[in-house]
């Protein structure tokens, strides 16, 4: 079965319309971003894509009305997916229902769903297997500890450690990470609690779709995963410049 963590990358069809429509809307296209997200919707071919696409749709909706149907399809096409990781994404839809009812003046439907809201939210349940993408040689056993610099703001000593359970991400995170060494991803548990990584959680996307993660304790290191492909000079190129577009914007 796909978990979110495989379903949730720029290769899926929606995600990648949806990833489009929000640049248009950077942009100020709002007419044509929300065609796209039209569009995604449209090609949404399972209950995870029907999510992502409504969401969006939803936000753009003048109408209070069109706004509560649309992100409760969203919410009932989340609901429907068998896959615990998506709570914080219920949780946040919750939130934006409850925005709608009060602004609709359904004061009961409000308060019904922040208490929904809030019963989604918390640490995660996420059981893994987590990954860490780096530069670094390291061996197993070795524990990563906060207090590295920030691959994306230098001079950023980060006071968290970070990881994901999406593969891709790692990926990523090696290819971007400081150092000349061969990018590496390593299987690591964390060994303490552990949190949403805010820098992504409710950015674009509802909830923590990319299952990224942050912990103050350190991570130990218990294999590595080698069956991977490394970024191509274009991709690596667009993230670069991405990463300096967010610059100044990190929570730490």
């Amino acid at each position: 079965m796909d978990t979110i963590g495989t379903k949730f990358s720029p290769e899926n069809v929606v995600v990648r319309l949806c990833m489009g429509g929000l640049g248009l809307e950077d942009e100020g296209k709002v007419d044509e971003a929300l065609g796209t997200f039209q569009r995604a919707w449209d090609e949404a071919t399972d209950d995870f894509e029907r999510f992502i696409a409504a969401y969006h749709v939803a936000r753009l909706q003048e109408d209070l009305t069109d706004r509560l149907r649309w992100l409760e399809t969203s919410l009932q096409s989340a609901l429907s997916v068998d896959d615990g990781n998506l709570k914080s994404a219920c949780a946040t839809l919750y939130a934006h229902l409850a925005e709608c009812y009060e602004d609709l003046g359904d004061s009961q439907n409000a308060r019904r769903n922040r208490d929904l809201a809030s019963m989604h939210k918390g640490s995660p349940t996420d059981e893994g297997p987590f990954y860490h993408g780096t530069k670094a040689d390291l061996q197993m056993g070795d524990l990563l500890v906060p207090g590295g610099q920030s691959n994306y703001q230098p001079g950023l000593t980060m006071n968290h450690i970070y990881f994901t359970a999406n593969l891709k991400g790692a990926v990523l995170a090696a290819a971007l990470a400081q150092g000349q060494g061969r990018e590496r991803v390593y299987v690591v548990e964390p060994t303490g609690e552990f949190e949403d990584d805010p820098n992504v959680t409710d950015k674009k996307f509802p909830g923590n779709l990319t299952r990224s993660y942050r912990s103050n304790e350190p991570l130990r290191i218990i294999g590595e995963e080698t069956d991977w492909e490394s970024l191509s000079n274009e991709e690596r190129g667009k993230w670069k410049k991405n990463v300096e577009k967010r610059k100044g914007e990190i929570i730490n």
